[in-house]
């Protein structure tokens, strides 16, 4: 019985072995074909919400163009009447004939945008807002939200009549150290707020090489609103109305200087603002005349102080203690690009009404441009 056992394991074995050696020549003469892999093949959409451009003339435009091409992006048609204009971005980012139209409201009607994104000269963001509203179509233009006060008004008029998110993007928006620092002053980490202050600009958007489109209507009082106060006037007092929770100010005061008559005949290239507020003090320096580019923020409290030094530095300093550096790289998303925030607050009508995109919030910035301007005129303060 013991030798039958022995003689059937040692079959067992046999066939089994025999069974491997068959499969290996079998994989020798088929060989199993690798996975199939394509890395970074296709892109992630940022967004499936559908996009129509209004104009090409504001040199922002190049941030959706480019995501455009590297397929994250819908967009759906191009308003632009100026074919020259049309000709150089669709060289550049290879955008087929289709989606090119010559009037915005020809283009919304054939393609039914979920909502527009701005790229014109400010003082026609209120066109886009006068086509787009009664047709239901949301939108988003470049800061600020107008180039005067009464422009703002209307656009606001149009957007609560006819139910539509209209929302205004600054690039200070998505920096991370500025949220940081707004999350920090939030939970009272450096006490009541006291004063704020905010440089922003850079050598001049001639110096720095702005497109020659871009600069016909950047300098013109009538197209842009002002110089450097409406460039980066705005920035400084979207942070504030965003750190002191939408207060209005209870006054502004002015000054402008024109340091470069030769090259900005037109407009005012350096500006200071005092914005006072019940409890603080905001001062907002923008400057086409910095020796280099800036954007940055200062928040004194009570017991603290916070600097956004850049878009990704920070440095905090409690009462005495020395100063604390931090980076802080990566906001959450989807607030963390404006194509994707925009998508959500389509989806969410509760989304986009206190934050430094909002039409409320830039109605308040509207109102301290407007109250700068004034007090440069007649060189006085300001009393909201």
């Amino acid at each position: 019985m013991k030798i039958t056992r022995f003689l059937i394991c040692l079959a067992i074995l046999a066939g089994a072995f025999k069974s491997i050696s068959f499969a290996q020549d079998t994989l020798k003469i088929k060989p199993v074909a690798p996975a199939v892999t394509t890395p970074s093949a296709a892109p992630v959409l940022l967004s499936t919400t559908r996009l129509g451009i209004a104009g090409m003339a504001h040199d922002h435009v190049n941030g959706i163009l480019s995501e455009y091409q590297q397929g994250k992006v819908i967009i759906v048609g191009i308003a632009e009447a100026d074919r020259q204009l049309r000709a150089k971005y669709q060289q550049k980012y290879h955008l087929p004939d289709s989606i090119f139209y010559d009037d915005l409201k020809k283009m919304v009607l054939a393609t039914k945008p979920e909502a527009v994104l701005g790229y014109n000269p400010v003082a026609k963001h209120i066109d886009i807002v006068e086509i787009c509203a009664p047709l239901g179509i949301s939108v988003m233009v470049e800061k600020p939200l107008a180039a005067t006060l009464a422009q703002a008004k209307r656009m606001e008029f149009l957007a609560l009549k006819y139910y539509i998110k209209l929302l205004t993007n600054y690039e200070t928006t998505w920096y991370p150290s500025y949220q940081h620092v707004y999350n920090m002053a939030s939970k009272d980490s450096i006490g009541q707020i006291r004063k704020m202050v905010v440089h922003d600009g850079h050598q001049g958007p001639k110096e720095i090489g702005c497109s020659k489109e871009f600069l016909s209507w950047l300098t013109d009082p009538d197209l842009n609103g002002g110089g450097a106060l409406i460039d980066f006037g705005c920035y400084g007092a979207d942070l504030m109305t965003w750190l002191m929770d939408g207060q209005r100010p209870v006054a502004v005061t002015a000054v402008a200087r024109h340091f470069k008559l030769n090259v900005y005949p037109k407009v005012e290239d350096d500006v200071n603002i005092v914005i006072e507020y019940p409890t603080a003090t905001g001062l907002i320096e923008a400057s086409w005349n910095w020796p280099f580019s800036i954007k940055d923020l200062e928040v004194f409290g009570e017991k603290g102080y916070m600097h956004a030094l850049d878009r990704s530095n920070t440095l905090t300093r409690i009462n005495d203690n020395t100063s604390n550096a931090t980076t802080t790289n990566t906001l959450e998303p989807p607030l963390d690009n404006p194509v994707t925030y925009l998508q959500l607050v389509l989806k969410n009508r509760l989304l986009g009404i206190n934050d430094r995109s909002s039409l409320k919030y830039n109605m308040i910035v509207m109102q301290i441009l407007d109250a700068a301007k004034r007090s440069i005129a007649e060189g006085r303060r300001i009393v909201l």
